[in-house]
């Protein structure tokens, strides 16, 4: 069973993790016996070969961090995307909710702001879950290849959100003992080093790698595969600027044939909904939004939007690129088929569409449309479009740079990966020997805005090149600091610790 994809899961339990509680409950589809589990306890859950399974397909939801729209891989002011892009160069936004989107993009955060810090307290339940899980299914009686795949699946998911934390708040003290995290009688446990971070981060996908399949298929797609692990670790080792060991996992990835498909935007519509060679890890929606939903598109068409196909729109106008962000491109750059200065808004007398330009009329940048409408019409709002975690030219691009770190100026592999990105958007090569290492970190800086706008990469890029608070300044914020690198920790956790837990520089 695939949990990722509601489609696909008819005559399967659907696990749900109920939050602030470490039980999870079945809900059985038609057919099956309705079940209703309560606490995690050995005398009732974790039997057998389906139990495991349920309770790895659960932990996914993490994802979302339990939601389906507003948080995690989502596209809402709580999720991994909108913030990505909302407090950097990347969007700003139309809609006054209480100058919460001001505050994004001015990284005016506190620790009561709960869109920065309620990823805390979401991702930890799904960390200590998954914990728990771990232990309750390393008993079962079941095939040993099958469980250890799951128990990878499992550990790669806990490395991944421990990551996020991590690139969120710094290093979070992460319980590992499954026997003390329902003890409520057990003493908070102070932050660890950044090195104890980082390496635990490693171990959970080592030892996750040591035992899943390179990529995941068919029924199983969407799953966290070696790939995925290879992928998030690049990420972490570029974070961290340990180049030679991002370029390491780098050169695992390009090893594992997975290439760039000829369109671009592809990537984003109806032709990914069950893979394709450049995408490494997909959140696979559904119309339905059960157990994940894509609103991209309603969070950014603008009301007077009008698709030419027929498909009606949900559209609440609120995403837009800034303007001088958008001129940044290449007026020939192909991915500008999908941010729009220009857009239909119906159709003339004779048929022939009708257009309106979005900079002549005054807004405030141009409409990022790269998730495509859903084909099957099942929902105005709700789409099954996937959308990309990981891809390949996220892989090449950070590949590339890490090269050109680690040896001080490009080499002809560096040239090569970027200029596989560049010359897929219509554009010509950048000449092998051209740029030295400064020219060529600001070609891959570019690169990755034009490439990956909208993917949840941006925030983490401009810290790494220490460009995330001169953004902000150059912006007007008189909040940006260097403290606002890192969002502040829930001051409840600080609280309900007694200090133990301390808080991230700055937030006091």
């Amino acid at each position: 069973m695939n949990l990722i994809q509601s489609g696909r899961m008819k005559n399967w339990c659907k696990l749900a993790v109920v939050t602030g509680m470490m039980g999870v409950f079945f809900s059985c589809e038609k057919g099956l016996e309705n079940n209703s589990y309560g606490n995690l306890s050995g005398d009732n859950f974790f039997k057998t070969a389906r139990d495991a399974k349920a309770a790895t397909d659960a932990m996914y939801t993490g994802m979302v961090e339990g939601s389906s729209y507003s948080a995690g891989w989502g596209a809402a002011n709580g999720s991994f995307t909108a913030q990505a892009a909302q407090t950097t160069d990347e969007m700003v936004c139309n809609w006054d909710d209480g100058g919460n989107w001001v505050r994004l993009n001015m990284l005016n955060f506190t620790p009561d702001f709960t869109i920065v810090t309620d990823h805390y307290s979401k991702l930890m339940k799904f960390i200590s879950q998954i914990t728990v899980n771990i232990s309750r299914v390393q008993p079962i009686d079941m095939d040993a290849t099958l469980k250890a795949r799951y128990i990878g699946e499992m550990k790669a998911l806990r490395a991944y959100y421990s990551q996020i934390l991590y690139l969120y708040y710094g290093p979070v003290p992460v319980r590992l003992d499954p026997a003390l995290i329902n003890d409520q009688s057990a003493p908070p446990i102070p932050r660890p080093s950044k090195e104890e971070m980082v390496n635990m981060i490693i171990k959970d996908f080592t030892e996750a790698i040591a035992v899943l399949p390179d990529k995941f298929e068919k029924e199983d797609y969407g799953r966290f595969s070696k790939a995925a692990c290879y992928t998030s670790l690049l990420k972490l080792y570029m974070q961290e600027k340990r180049w030679a060991d991002a370029i390491a996992a780098g050169e695992i990835v390009k090893g594992m044939g997975f290439s760039l498909i000829s369109d671009y935007a592809d990537n984003f519509d109806q032709n990914a909904k069950t893979g394709n060679s450049e995408i490494i890890l997909p959140l696979v929606c559904s119309s339905s939004g059960d157990p994940y939903t894509n609103m991209w598109l309603a969070h950014a068409l603008p009301g007077d939007y009008y698709d030419s196909t027929g498909i009606t729109l949900t559209a609440w106008g609120g995403y837009r690129m800034p303007w001088k962000t958008y001129d940044k491109f290449d007026k020939k750059d192909n991915r500008l088929r999908v941010l729009l200065q220009t857009y239909p808004t119906g159709k003339d007398a004779s048929g022939q569409l009708i257009y309106v330009d979005a900079r002549a009329r005054g807004d405030k940048g141009a409409v990022p449309v790269k998730y495509g409408p859903d084909p099957t019409k099942a929902d105005a709002t709700n789409s099954s479009i996937n959308y990309t975690i990981f891809r390949y030219a996220d892989v090449e691009l950070l590949l590339a740079e890490a090269i050109n770190e680690q040896n001080g100026a490009p080499n002809s592999e560096a040239y090569t990966l970027l200029n596989e990105v560049h010359q897929r958007a219509g554009l010509t090569p950048f000449i092998a020997g051209s740029m030295n290492q400064a020219q060529f970190r600001t070609a891959i800086q570019n690169e990755r805005l034009f490439e990956l706008w909208g993917e949840g990469v941006r925030r983490d890029d401009l810290i790494r090149w220490g460009l995330y608070i001169s953004r902000a300044k150059a912006d007007g914020s008189t909040f940006a600091n260097d403290d606002k690198i890192l969002y502040p920790i829930p001051r409840s956790v600080v609280n309900q610790s007694n200090g133990v837990i301390k808080q991230n520089h700055g937030y006091n």
